[in-house]
């Protein structure tokens, strides 16, 4: 039986599905990443216009505005690259403990079993990062992927 048109209909019906899906999904990751980037842009603004309205300056205000530029930073390069770095992630972890750390201590109560907690807290997600950097080094993807996931060869 001759069916050739069926399956060239189907190869083509399968071809526009995937095309369509595509859009869909780059439509929704950009709508997302300019969505997530203005709303850190905005909280960024209105702590830095806040600091302003209280006429000082804390420990706890910058490091709060360093982990709304790391979280710029992690839209920007996913923005580019297509692939999230973890270890920005472990670096935005680490500022928030930081700051939760100089909080407690200056500011609410004296040291105690907490204050150990935080500390460990931030020297594990700092060997996180050692041992994240240590792997990327040693085993690096053999592949690079362009932004819609095939792959590039090296130099290119």
């Amino acid at each position: 039986m001759n069916i050739k048109w069926a399956e060239k209909l189907r190869k083509g019906l399968h071809g526009s599905a995937d095309s369509l899906g595509n859009l869909c999904v780059e439509a929704f990751h950009y709508l997302a990443l300019f969505g997530i980037g203005a709303i850190t842009a905005y909280a960024a603004v209105m702590t830095f216009l806040d600091m302003l309205g209280k006429g000082g300056v804390s420990v706890d205000d910058i490091l709060l505005l360093f982990i709304y530029l790391e979280l710029g930073a992690m839209v920007g390069i996913y923005f580019k690259t297509n692939h999230m770095p973890i270890r920005f992630l472990l670096y935005v972890a680490i500022t928030a403990l930081t700051r939760l750390l100089i909080g407690d201590v200056s500011h609410h109560k004296a040291p105690d079993a907490g204050l150990l907690y935080l500390c460990g807290g931030i020297l594990l997600l700092a060997f996180s990062i050692l041992v994240v950097r240590y792997a990327s080094y040693r085993y690096p993807s053999t592949k690079a992927l362009d932004a819609n996931g095939k792959e590039v060869e090296e130099g290119k």
